[in-house]
């Protein structure tokens, strides 16, 4: 009998609502350290997404587990600060009786500190976890408020009993199948870069930046892929790699050796050392790099060039090998989605758990062959639960999906040849006009970013209304962008680019984003639409402008028991319809009779 598969999703909540003992003890660690204020982000040293565990501070302390926020917290006081994604996640986990939940539409951490900070009181951070531009902020805050600001050692590592140790995973070789580019290529283009900025070397922060130009992969870190350190690459010696693992698979030692002299993590701020007392100009990136390697820098001699990482933008654009890949990756997931589709509605009248439908997925997944992980948390959402827009199920708040409710399930996968992210919402049983309504409307704004056709050089929040007018037209919003950038099989939250208000960045071929517009009625339902999308180049007869637009890369049925056809244009009832026969046509052949059957009916066209 063979063993069950092990899971890349656990459904326990071991930090669910902490009581007061932490923070006394956080408090009583700020008195010895001479401060009466310590802010606790959520953020490991590498400014990242998704964190080690013994990264996961703001978690142990305050039992909030969302991906984004900071605390403070204050001799008398203490506040979490959070996005629109977790004004509803936050009171369900943390007590608000110790920490005060602050939505950031209503104040950033900054404006707290600026009204709490007692007037001579000194605040804490520990400079490993903000950036530069990060402590500058800090330091306005507690200047603003009379106080002043203080780098100290991690006073939550202090007060943490059984804080578990930094992970140290296997690290491969992503083939060159899948990367596309050698590493060796790869740097000499990193470097191009460094001679035009005038700098000396260039710190490699981002784990994501470091996995992409060295074509490694890790397991530090779950969901992501991701080897843990830091790389310095001269503009013109051999680069030095940082890893906190030593566990290098043995092609790996040996492809790796021939490009970086290899290093333990612990002799990273040595090497920085030497090299800024050359003195040496060293580019650090303004979005991930500790304000610590700042003060390394300059305190050796060295200039600190503080910018953006110029590894950033050359992932974003993903090349032929990596665009093909994650084709083949989103076909593989589209067999699996539609599979576990036709699954829920044989189960769904007869009753389906949040957690139930997690692992009936991931199974699904699982069996198409390639998968290496999820790429995040899948988001499974029954009724009220669906409107909380990072909701994660647990033991504790597992529902099962009642007739007459909407069902949200937001999911994607590490393929060794890709990574995808999809979110379907379902009806089950009947929905109410209400739901259709919404449900519709959502669509809409999914259809006009997919048929989108812009010029080059347009940014993602020039588009970004594209997807928010039709709930507009009804006096409705959502409260998170329209959609974030992707890597190839690495983060499913990939920048710089976007589509959302803050999305700057000018979009180009070869990007990947995902298209997810929402509408959410809070304690009622949740309405979620995504694909993810491609950037590709878009010629127009007559047309005097370079032209982009979009491939629909995502393959799965939408719920045309929600669709309202009286709304929708000629034009959207089209794309749904050819969406649909796409889908239909690429997948078929390759589901059991009994799915081709039901996808067949699920994919007729509008109206039929």
């Amino acid at each position: 009998m063979t063993s069950p598969r092990r899971r890349f999703q656990t459904f326990d909540d071991p930090s669910h609502r902490k009581g007061p003992e932490r923070i006394a003890a956080l408090r009583a660690a700020m008195r010895e350290a001479g401060v009466d204020g310590f802010v606790v982000p959520r953020a490991d040293e590498h400014q990242s997404e998704y964190v080690p565990a013994n990264a996961e501070r703001l978690a142990w302390l305050t039992g909030f587990t969302g991906s984004a926020g900071a605390a403070v917290v204050l001799t008398d006081k203490a506040a979490l600060v959070v996005d629109g994604r977790y004004t509803l996640q936050a009171p369900e986990q943390v007590d608000a009786g110790i920490v005060t939940i602050v939505p950031l539409a209503e104040k950033s951490l900054d404006t707290w500190i600026g009204e709490n900070l007692g007037v001579g009181e000194v605040l804490g951070y520990d400079p490993w976890l903000h950036t530069a531009d990060g402590v500058a902020r800090l330091e306005r805050a507690a200047t603003k408020a009379g106080g002043s600001s203080k780098a100290v050692a991690n006073l939550v590592d202090a007060v943490w009993a059984g804080r578990p140790p930094q992970p140290a995973g296997r690290v491969v070789l992503q083939p060159i199948e899948h990367a596309g580019e050698t590493a060796q290529a790869k740097l000499a283009r990193i470097r191009e870069k460094l001679t035009a900025a005038k700098a000396d070397a260039l710190v490699i922060s981002d784990p994501h930046n470091l996995a992409w130009a060295f074509n490694l992969r890790g397991s530090d870190v779950t969901h992501t892929p991701l080897a843990l350190g830091y790389a310095i690459v001269p503009r013109e010696d051999r680069p030095s790699l940082f890893l906190s693992s030593r566990d290098l698979a043995p092609e790996a030692q040996a492809d790796l050796g021939t490009l970086a002299d290899l290093a333990p993590r612990r002799a990273f701020e040595d090497a920085l050392t030497a090299l800024a007392g050359k003195p040496s100009k060293i580019r650090l990136d303004i979005a991930t790099a500790g304000a610590a390697l700042k003060e390394t820098i300059t305190s050796a001699g060295g200039t600190a060039d503080m910018g953006p990482d110029p590894i950033t933008g050359m992932k974003a654009i993903k090349n032929a090998a990596e665009i093909d890949g994650s084709r083949a990756a989103h076909r593989r997931d589209g067999l699996a989605v539609t599979r576990f589709l036709a699954w829920l509605q044989r189960k769904a009248h007869g009753g389906v758990g949040e957690i139930q439908a997690v692992e009936a997925l991931e199974d699904f997944r699982a069996e198409g062959g390639l998968l290496r992980e999820v790429s995040f948390p899948t988001i499974s959402g029954s009724g009220p639960n669906g409107a909380i827009v990072h909701y994660r199920v647990t033991t504790a708040t597992d529902r099962r999906v009642e007739p007459g409710e909407l069902f949200l399930i937001d999911s994607g996968a590490q393929y060794a040849d890709g990574t995808t992210d999809i979110t379907r919402t379902v009806a089950v049983g009947t929905p109410t006009e209400e739901m259709r309504d919404r449900f519709t409307r959502v669509l809409q704004g999914h259809i006009a970013i997919a048929r989108a056709v812009f010029p080059k050089g347009t940014t993602g929040a020039q588009i970004d209304a594209f997807a928010r007018r039709p709930l507009w037209e009804a006096g409705l919003e959502f409260d998170h962008g329209t959609g974030h950038g992707v890597g190839a099989f690495l983060s499913v939250h990939e920048g710089p680019q976007r589509i959302a208000k803050t999305g700057t960045t000018a979009l180009e071929s070869g990007m990947i984003l995902s298209n997810e517009p929402g509408y959410y009625r809070a304690g009622t339902y949740g309405i979620r639409i995504e694909n993810l999308i491609l950037v590709e180049e878009r010629a127009i007869a007559g047309g005097e402008r370079q032209m982009l637009g979009f491939e629909t890369l995502t393959l799965a049925p939408l719920d045309r028991h929600l669709i309202v056809a009286d709304l929708l244009s000629p034009a959207e009832t089209e794309w749904i319809d050819a969406y649909h026969a796409r889908v239909r046509e690429t997948l078929g052949p390759d589901l059991d009779p009994d799915t081709r059957a039901w996808l067949e009916a699920a994919t007729q066209p509008i109206g039929s």
